[in-house]
C-alpha cells in the first residue's frame, strides 16, 4: 500500500484487492462497500449532526416496533457480505417479522450466501447524499433488501425507497412496519433541532400509543 486510495468515490478493483486493501491497517476504521466489481472507502469522521440523526432514526424504529408488537432486531454498523460480489456496511439494518431472529449471536460478518438480507436498510446521508440515491440504491436493489431509507441530514427528511422485483420506488409510508408514515419520521428529525431527544422522544411515545 504504497498509494494513498481516494476515498468517498467508487474505484474500479477485484474482489482480492479490495479484501487485502481492507485489511490494511490504514483502512481499518474505513466503511467500505464492494459492488459490481468497483470498492467505494469511506474514511470521513462522523460528525454531531450525521451521530444524532442516527441516534434518533434508531430509536424512532424500535418505539414504532414495541408498541406494535412487531419482532425486530437492529443492527448498528454491521457487515453484511456476499464473497466475491458484495460487501455492505449501512449505517443501521433491521431483520423484521419471520426473519427478525434470522442471524444468531456469535455471527460476526454476516454471510449472504448462508443468511437472507435484511428487511430495511437506513444509510445517514451528511457529504454522501448523491452517492446514497445512486450507486448505493442500486446495490441494496441488487441484494433484494425489501426497504430503503436515506436520512437526508442537511434537508432534514427522510427518502424512502421499497425494493421489489430488482427495482425501487419512492413510499410515503413504510411497508415493512405498516402505519409508520414516512412524514412522522420527517417531524421528528425537524423537532431534533429544536428541542433534545428527550422530549423528541416522549413526542414519539404519543404519537404511537
Amino acid at each position: 500500500m504504497q498509494t494513498k486510495l481516494p476515498t468517498d468515490t467508487w474505484i474500479s478493483a477485484t474482489w482480492d484487492e479490495y479484501s487485502q486493501i481492507i485489511e490494511h491497517p490504514s483502512y481499518e476504521k474505513a466503511k467500505s462497500y464492494y459492488h459490481n466489481g468497483k470498492m467505494r472507502l469511506e474514511m470521513a469522521p462522523i460528525g454531531n449532526d450525521h451521530a444524532s440523526d442516527h441516534g434518533i432514526i434508531m430509536y424512532v424504529v424500535y418505539l414504532f416496533a414495541a408498541i406494535k408488537n412487531i419482532p425486530l432486531n437492529g443492527k448498528d454498523n454491521c457487515t453484511y457480505r456476499k464473497t466475491g460480489f458484495n460487501d455492505i456496511q449501512p449505517d443501521a439494518s433491521y431483520y423484521i417479522g419471520e426473519k427478525a431472529n434470522a442471524i444468531p449471536y456469535g455471527t460476526s460478518i454476516i454471510n449472504l450466501d448462508v443468511y437472507p438480507p435484511p428487511d430495511l436498510v437506513i444509510e445517514i446521508a451528511n457529504s454522501s447524499l448523491a452517492d446514497d440515491k445512486g450507486e448505493k440504491r442500486l446495490m441494496y436493489e441488487d441484494l433484494g433488501v425489501a426497504e430503503y431509507w436515506i436520512v437526508d441530514v442537511q434537508n432534514v427528511q427522510v427518502i424512502a425507497f421499497a425494493i421489489e422485483n430488482g427495482g425501487s420506488r419512492r413510499i410515503n409510508q413504510s411497508q415493512i412496519l405498516p402505519g409508520l408514515e414516512i412524514s412522522l419520521l420527517n417531524t421528528a428529525l425537524r423537532k431534533t433541532r429544536e428541542m433534545s431527544q428527550g422530549e423528541v422522544c416522549a413526542w414519539l411515545l404519543k404519537q404511537f400509543q
